[in-house]
């Protein structure tokens, strides 16, 4: 939960690379994304496969993950994720 914290608006990192910082596996990072119970506070769409966007379990699935990493990057585009 910490690392996918940490991760800031706009950006993704693989559950690779999120393993990696924990010295876990990929597989962990995807289970504990899909038991995050807050996922907009504790941003794990934000957390995604190395050559596709995983999963999403949250209602809207992995449609609503790709919502709000277009309007993530659209934010930071724009300078309006500032506010």
């Amino acid at each position: 939960m910490r690392v996918m914290a940490s991760i800031p608006h706009g950006e993704t990192r693989t559950y690779g690379e999120v393993a990696a910082e924990l010295d876990s596996h990929a597989v962990a990072v995807g289970q504990a994304c899909g038991r995050n119970p807050v996922p907009l506070v504790v941003p794990c769409h934000r957390v995604v496969g190395a050559d596709s966007l995983g999963g999403f379990s949250a209602a809207g699935g992995v449609d609503l993950k790709r919502a709000l990493l277009d309007h993530e990057r659209g934010a930071v585009q724009t300078g309006l994720d500032a506010f």
